[in-house]
């Protein structure tokens, strides 16, 4: 009887290797053991990565001492050689997440398909430059809390809905995927580890690795982070605690406010949609009416949740993140946003430039640092209260808080990230990018904008079939001369 043998494609490798060579691979690994001290399984796995990311490199036509040059295994640091020791308290804002289960996505668009084996060895060396991703969600008598962990953080290809939930609950379970798909790298994350700055920062640390790895020459750039510099204690603080609590509190609830009538799809979302649109033609549609970007959107996105709405009275409400950082300048990659909310009769959702002059008085008043400051105190003084309130008790009553009324006082929510910054050499590798909103309760439609490279993208994750909402958004930027390119999914079944 013939015993067929299973020959590992890196041993045929070694053995095609000249004798100087092979030496020198057998040394690069001995290197490798002295900067892991994994479990058995999760040691394979890592070395694994290398030694695809190396038969990649062969592949390519790359000598051997330039691929273990850019594997050089310093890259890995003493992250996975030493035990783990780190934990982090949650920060105020995330405090609400675990049991309200927000989670956002963004992504990063390359003018290349992507190679996994080099993805997978960039986040084998970026992820310890960010202690607070590498980490489990736990259980506290009183509070969650994150635990570092010690692993190999696998990257995957894309097969399921964005945004699906991640499954913090579990054991040892992650609060961030890696995604790719075609020429897609993208980061979903749990909102307990960090907000949309903090989820850019990762994303784009991640991203110029893998294009370090990919064979790109990196040049100067202060708009990313040293995967190899020591992390500091302000880049994981929570930043809210530096903010002094003075003045009323107030700002934190709000009143019901009109939902989009839509059917509630079973699947969530159930659809993402990209309108894809020149920059500077959005910007100048802005200009037009004498607008911020963000305050043209916010206006259309009225004039088109009243085309998605039944009503005739009543309020609408959208919900607009404000970035802490520019009031109280920090490095942290946690949370540091918190929200006002722009509110209009639905009846006086009709004429272009009274819209826009409301917005902008309610935008400077609500998201005014005054302003802000009084909704932290606010935050502030409602963790004080449940401080002392036994996790298993107070849970019921914050998911209640958090996820149902606080939904329901917002009929949707605009994001914007902003315009990205990349460095030169970056930025000729990127495409475009987007960021994705993971979906509320009732909030028929979450809305969202990031721009890079002279590309505005405008997303929407939906809770229902009914077009009604993107259709009028997209009558009414076209009626503006902002062309618009959709893309995305189509409805996925509940």
């Amino acid at each position: 009887m013939k015993i067929s043998t299973i020959i590992n494609p890196f041993d045929g490798y070694i053995s095609s290797l000249p004798g100087e060579e092979s030496a020198r691979l057998k040394e690069f690994f001995a290197d490798f053991e002295r900067h892991c001290d994994l479990p058995w399984r999760e040691k394979r796995k890592l070395k694994e990565d290398f030694e695809k990311a190396i038969m990649y490199y062969s592949s390519r036509g790359l000598s051997l001492e330039s691929s273990l040059e850019l594997l050089d295994t310093r890259n890995l640091g003493g992250f996975y050689a030493r035990p783990p020791v780190l934990w982090f308290p949650l920060d105020d804002a995330a405090k609400i997440y675990p049991l309200s289960m927000e989670r956002g996505r963004m992504s990063v668009y390359l003018k290349e398909p992507v190679v996994p084996e080099m993805l997978q060895m960039a986040l084998d060396f970026t992820i310890r430059r960010f202690p607070s991703f590498a980490t489990t969600l736990k259980k506290g008598f009183f509070w969650h809390y994150l635990d570092t962990t010690k692993r190999r953080f696998p990257v995957s290809r894309e097969s399921d809905i964005p945004c699906r939930p991640l499954k913090v609950s579990q054991s040892g379970s992650l609060a961030f995927r890696v995604l790719y798909w075609n020429n897609r790298i993208s980061l979903e994350f749990f909102h307990v580890l960090t907000d949309g700055t903090g989820g850019m920062t990762f994303l784009k640390v991640l991203t110029g690795e893998y294009l370090r790895l990919m064979g790109a020459v990196a040049g100067p750039s202060p708009e990313l982070w040293d995967i190899n510099a020591t992390p500091s204690p302000e880049e994981f603080e929570n930043a809210f605690v530096r903010v002094e609590q003075k003045g009323a509190a107030s700002g934190f609830m709000d009143k019901s406010a009109l939902q989009m009538n839509g059917r509630l799809a079973e699947q969530r979302p159930c659809c993402i949609l990209h309108f894809k649109m020149d920059a500077a033609r959005l910007y100048e549609a802005a200009k037009k009416h004498g607008a911020t970007v963000t305050v043209y959107l916010t206006a259309l996105m009225f004039l088109a949740g009243r085309a998605a709405i039944d009503e005739l009275q009543g309020e609408q409400s959208i919900q607009i993140p404000i970035n802490m950082r520019k009031f109280y300048p920090t490095k942290t990659v946690r949370n540091f946003s918190l929200y006002c909310g722009i509110r209009l009769p639905i009846e006086e959702t009709e004429d272009m430039g009274q819209l826009i002059g409301e917005i902008q008085r309610q935008l400077e008043q609500k998201g005014s640092r005054e302003a802000m400051d009084s909704m932290l105190t606010a935050t502030e003084r409602l963790v004080n209260v449940l401080k002392f309130v036994p996790l298993v008790v107070k849970q019921p009553a914050a998911r209640l808080i958090y996820g149902f009324l606080g939904d329901k006082i917002f009929t949707t929510t605009l994001s914007n990230m902003g315009v990205v910054q990349l460095p030169e050499w970056m930025a000729e590798h990127v495409d475009c990018m987007d960021f994705v909103l993971g979906t509320a309760i009732s909030n028929r439609a979450s809305c969202s904008l990031v721009t890079v490279n002279g590309r505005a993208m405008f997303t929407i994750a939906k809770l229902t079939a009914d077009p009604s909402f993107e259709e009028k958004l997209y009558e009414l930027l076209e009626a503006d001369g902002v062309n618009v390119k959709v893309e995305g999914s189509g409805f996925y079944e509940g």
